[in-house]
């Protein structure tokens, strides 16, 4: 397992594992939502995040993305749930910038369970505006904002 930056070239098989996990996590967003997000991964934000990609045997298993200090997206292959990948990411990048936040919708069944059992805590909930769903706003301890 190795964690390196992302390249234009992992695009993607980056948008393969973004969608195998968001069908996962994010069943109830409706189909028109999740094809105008894969457009927007696809032009707007991987080109301008901070991404970092887990490979494993040179193969993409999971990526986090990264604005400032919020994780903007951190998705890892079904296939690959359980192995740490997810945990490795977040350390990856904890270790560069200290504590981090994020958001999370409150029916993400895998995503949000992931952040609480890491420490993450609830400073806020919010709504998505596409559809209205719970968003909640989760921080690790000492990151506020």
């Amino acid at each position: 397992m190795i964690i390196r930056k992302f390249a234009s070239r992992d695009t993607d098989s980056v948008l393969d594992v973004w969608a195998q996990a968001n069908a996962l996590a994010h069943p109830f967003l409706p189909d028109d939502v999740v094809a105008q997000v894969a457009k927007d991964m696809r032009a707007i934000y991987l080109p301008n995040a901070e991404t970092w990609v887990l490979e494993v045997d040179d193969t993409p298993m999971g990526f986090i993305a990264m604005i400032d200090t919020e994780i903007g997206g951190l998705f890892v292959a079904p296939s690959s749930h359980g192995r740490g990948y997810g945990r490795a990411l977040v350390d990856h990048v904890v270790a560069k910038k200290g504590p981090l936040t994020v958001e999370v919708f409150a029916a993400n069944a895998s995503g949000r369970p992931f952040y609480e059992r890491y420490g993450f805590e609830q400073i806020g909930e919010d709504h998505f505006g596409a559809t209205g769903d719970v968003v909640l706003k989760l921080a690790m301890p000492k990151a506020t904002d």
